[in-house]
């Protein structure tokens, strides 16, 4: 493909191609952060701030005591944790003595965390004690012979630290009893690599820096090898995309974020935690992001600029009675990824915040941006942009041939963020690996003669009726623009004659909502074949800790 479309769109001042020259790893870029923001803070949890001079001093003491337990440069090393002071330090430890970070979702079951110990053959985990219970239940099955264990309340002072731990531990009963009896507490390995030094290997672009598991909605969990570069690149990527709004901060005033995505995850690990090592700026980090009303005093003691979450989050605050509490008025850019922003939920953000929801697309084995829209966009695209500097995107066919302007096709990117394969997986690497660099991503899309793309849906989860392809999505979208949903998600059911029909399950916001009322906004916005079949109502859909909504778990007999 020599034609880039999508360049014309882009605003003033962002590159085509971003350089990735001036550091060699993550742990370069770091390092000048350290130096550069010693004295700023890097972090808010629960009102209380660590400074880039912090997370430096515990990240070497945490780093050395790591390598006293005989760790070798590139063993894994799992983290386990959700929004907390320690995960930060952990991950900067783990990459500046030379390991590589595996990020474990903490709500796995005691099956899940031991099949990603085992496949990721990880030696060490740092895990926080509100589920040591499952790790207890399986690691004797695992290779982990070293465990940090932490307390939500470990980096906060000692007398707030105390309280919090007293809290979680006796008020909220979020421990389990559990027995661990080798495993070190987090404030005592930071004790024991003090008097250590760190010792840093020469660690460069190639070296393997994160085993990013894909979630496993699709079929079962897979490492994607993110190299250095990977991840280098897609910081610089996001930093050149969002320059032209940042450009529109006071002088001097450094960038704030709200993460109220886990920090696991890979588009809050880029977009939130690296990006804002890279340009000096300060995560409010959120522990819990279902617990609404909490967010939402957390965000009104805070003025901040940038805001990354899912569609459900958007959905949730917008919902609640406090949202207009928090002050707004400073938000630069709301970026929505993990999964489609719905139109009528973007609509409502912008009326109450001014600042429309910027959309962009990847996927953790694109480390993970692809494409956005762009920042200075002033309404809801309802696409997920365009390719972001140094990427190029298309369209194919199941053959791997490209497809016309306009026409449906699976879409493939090609980039530097773009991982070097899956863990151990030589065959999975190579059904989804095209030659030349191109990477199938499984989704659906169609591109426009603009550049802009727009995703049609994921390959597995197209439902075909008599032949027709409905493209859940589209449905789903529709039925949330009726003011009484408060969500709905569309799946495929076996069906006599057409083969396949439409089912949909709603919740909702007013329980006088009708399935008539549903039946009939159907007909007047989607044609015959794309209509539900059967609607079903619920009081809430599954979902991913991250927000996204298990539409395998709605398939599944209840």
């Amino acid at each position: 493909m020599t034609s880039r479309p999508w360049l014309s769109a882009y605003p003033e001042g962002v590159p085509a191609e971003i350089d990735t020259s001036g550091y060699r790893s993550l742990v370069d870029l770091m390092q000048e952060s350290f130096r550069r923001y010693a004295e700023r803070p890097a972090y808010s949890f629960l009102g209380q701030r660590l400074s880039f001079a912090e997370l430096d001093q515990r990240s070497q003491q945490l780093g050395a005591y790591l390598q006293s337990l005989g760790l070798v440069r590139g063993d894994r090393v799992a983290i386990m944790l959700p929004n907390v002071l320690q995960y930060p330090i952990a991950v900067a430890a783990v990459l500046r003595a030379g390991f590589v970070v595996v990020n474990v979702n903490p709500l796995y079951t005691a099956r899940e965390l031991e099949y990603q110990l085992k496949d990721s053959g990880a030696k060490a985990i740092v895990i926080i004690e509100n589920f040591g219970t499952v790790l207890q239940q399986c690691l004797a099955n695992t290779p982990v012979q070293h465990v940090v264990l932490c307390a939500m309340g470990d980096q906060l002072s000692w007398l707030k630290g105390l309280l919090v731990n007293q809290v979680v531990r006796h008020v909220k009963k979020m421990v389990p009893t559990f027995e661990l009896p080798t495993a070190v507490r987090f404030n005592e390995a930071l004790a024991r690599g003090a008097p250590l030094s760190l010792q840093q290997p020469e660690v460069g672009p190639d070296d393997l820096a994160v085993l990013q598991y894909t979630g496993g909605t699709t079929g079962v969990s897979k490492g994607a090898e993110l190299l250095h570069r990977n991840l280098l690149a897609n910081v610089l990527q996001s930093e050149a995309w969002n320059s032209p709004v940042m450009a529109r901060l006071p002088a001097g005033e450094p960038l704030i974020s709200i993460c109220a995505l886990p920090l696991y995850h890979i588009f809050a690990f880029t977009v939130n935690m690296m990006l804002s090592m890279r340009t000096g700026g300060m995560n409010v980090l959120i522990p819990n992001p279902r617990d609404i009303p909490a967010v939402l005093k957390e965000l009104s003691q805070h003025r901040f600029h940038q805001f990354p979450a899912v569609n459900t989050l958007f959905n949730a605050l917008l919902n609640h009675p406090d949202f207009d509490r928090v002050d707004w008025s400073h938000l630069k850019v709301s970026l929505g990824g993990g999964t489609a922003v719905q139109a009528a939920v973007a609509q409502r953000w912008l009326d109450k915040t001014g600042c429309p929801i910027c959309e962009g697309y990847g996927l953790s084995e694109t480390s993970p941006s692809a494409s956005c829209n762009p920042t200075t966009s002033q309404a809801f695209s309802g696409t997920i942009g365009v390719p972001i500097p140094s990427t190029e995107m298309k369209i194919i066919d199941d053959d791997g041939h490209e497809v016309a302007v306009g026409q449906p096709g699976e879409i493939a990117i090609r980039g530097p963020q773009v991982m070097a394969g899956y863990w151990q997986r030589p065959d999975e690497t190579a059904r989804v690996m095209l030659p030349g660099g191109w990477f199938r991503s499984g989704d659906i899309g169609i591109m426009d003669e603009r550049g802009y793309f727009r995703i049609v849906d994921r390959k597995k989860d197209m439902i075909l009726v008599s032949g027709f392809n409905v493209y859940p999505n589209e449905v789903e979208d529709v039925v949330a623009q009726l003011p009484g949903v408060l969500e709905c998600a569309v799946i495929g059911i076996p069906d006599e004659k057409s083969g396949e029909a439409v089912k949909l399950v709603v919740v909702r916001k007013d329980p006088q909502l009708s399935e008539d009322t549903i039946r009939e906004h159907c007909k007047s916005q989607l044609t015959g074949y794309k209509h539900p079949r059967v609607i079903e109502f619920r009081a809430d859909l599954p979902k991913t800790p991250v927000g996204k909504i298990l539409r395998r778990e709605l398939r599944s007999p209840t």
